[in-house]
């Protein structure tokens, strides 16, 4: 897939969060858990709760190469998207495209839950994946999105300090940016389609649940390209011990174990509110600490969205660095 840039006007590009993407993306791991293997302690926490979710429509949403419909991807409109908001652009796409979507994913005949007239059949998927988002997602995702969140901003410090070509470069393998164009190197020779974002724009979308990057199937859907998030690897570290024994020794002696437990998360932003679940401590608490640590020069911080999110400076790097040396 190659999208070209009218005039590399970057004004065309933005970044934005999908609670929807991220869902049905994530059913990937069901059908493959050995492929995802940093979502294993999730899947087995949330086994109970999946047993009793619409089992057959939701395996149903992918194939064994990992396809999604189309309709599913819509394209979010900012960092902040709400999952209400996107489900209720999929309540308005018509029947002939959710058809059609789900032939893509099924060439060789629709399994038996997505037989039958497409608006119950759109019905029951919708209401399989709200369940869905109840049972296995709301709980965990303001960590999640805030780990999404963080990725934006260091795409954003990558393209400030490096460029358009170094912030493309730095979203997957697959994605390259010359003369203009943003090349996305895809599985399938059907998509290698040429288009202009004129009037449209490009939306950047991290997400949790790939290893590389993808773009819509349908040439119809507006241009976006799906890369994994930095900090995935994070996501479900229980944390407080292991964080306060990683920083144990030099630092922990200095700055005590919470303030060393913070610093060592930090390799990878993080709001307060992400922080002070993975600690077991209170969100003021660690607001405490991280300004302290802020203004000892240790840390840096950026707005994103309604969150502020951290990351350690390179003095702490080289501290913490040291410690481990």
């Amino acid at each position: 897939m190659h999208y070209e840039l009218a005039g590399m006007d970057l004004a065309d590009v933005r970044f934005a969060v999908s609670p929807l993407n991220e869902l049905t993306l994530s059913l990937r791991t069901w059908r493959d858990p050995g492929r995802f293997p940093v979502h294993l302690p999730w899947l087995r926490r949330t086994q109970e709760a999946r047993d009793r979710l619409d089992v057959e429509v939701l395996t149903a949403l992918t194939n064994d190469l990992m396809w999604t419909p189309d309709f599913l991807s819509q394209r979010p409109r900012g960092p902040l998207t709400r999952l209400d908001d996107e489900l209720a652009l999929v309540e308005a796409v018509p029947d002939d495209v959710v058809a059609a979507g789900l032939a893509t994913v099924h060439p060789q005949g629709l399994p038996a839950p997505l037989r039958g007239p497409v608006p119950q059949v759109r019905r029951r998927i919708m209401t399989a994946l709200a369940d869905y988002w109840d049972a296995c997602f709301a709980p965990s995702w303001p960590r999640m999105r805030a780990v999404l969140q963080a990725d934006v901003v260091h795409r954003g410090t990558v393209l400030s300090a490096g460029g358009a070509g170094a912030m493309f470069g730095s979203l997957a393998e697959r994605v390259s940016f010359a003369d203009g164009v943003v090349s996305v190197r895809l599985t399938t020779h059907r998509l290698d389609l040429h288009r202009a974002t004129s009037g449209v724009g490009l939306t950047l979308v991290p997400t949790l649940f790939t290893r590389a990057a993808s773009c819509p199937i349908s040439p119809h859907e507006p241009p976006m390209i799906m890369y994994g998030s930095r900090g995935t690897g994070t996501l479900w570290q229980p944390d407080r011990q292991a964080l306060q024994d990683a920083a144990g020794g030099a630092v922990a002696a200095v700055l005590g174990r919470v303030r060393a437990g913070l610093l060592t998360a930090l390799e990878h932003p993080a709001s307060s509110t992400e922080l002070a679940g993975r600690l077991g401590v209170s969100t003021s608490a660690v607001n405490q600490h991280l300004r302290v640590l802020r203004d000892a020069g240790l840390l840096t911080s950026a707005r994103a969205g309604r969150s502020v999110l951290y990351l350690r400076s390179e003095v702490g790097d080289a501290l913490v660095g040291g410690a481990r040396r």
